[in-house]
Formats: structure tokens, sequence, C-alpha cells
């Protein structure tokens, strides 16, 4: 995946809390047509982020629980 710079910076919180602000304005129509582009593609780009910290995470559980089961 190729993170962009701002949402490498990013922690999974505030990743999601900009998400739920672009789906809420977007649900809101508060968005004009000339930025639903741009905010469409900010939210792809948050959401693969996301999955890749939730896939990290898991990953990294899975081998703490392995290890403890050692």
């Amino acid at each position: 995946m190729a993170k962009t710079k701002e949402a490498a910076q990013l922690s999974y919180e505030q990743a999601l809390s900009e998400l739920k602000k672009i789906a809420e304005a977007i649900e809101n129509e508060s968005v004009s047509i000339d930025e639903l582009a741009d905010k469409v593609k900010r939210a792809s780009e948050l959401v693969e982020y996301c999955k890749e910290k939730l896939r990290n995470t898991e990953a990294e559980l899975d081998k703490v629980i392995g290890k403890m089961g050692k």
C-alpha cells in the first residue's frame, strides 16, 4: 500500500476520527462537488491505513499469545 506521509504520521484513532468526519460531511452533503473526489480519495487512504494498522496489531498479538502458550 502506498501510504501518504500524512496518514503515516497519524495514530489509528486520529485516522479513524478523520475518516468519520469525512463520512459525516459526505452524508450531510456538506462537501462540494469540487471537493468530493479529494475527500473520497483521502477516505480510501485512511481506510487502507487503518486496515494495515489492524493487521499489524493482530500479527503482533498472535506472536505474543503464541509465546505465552509455550
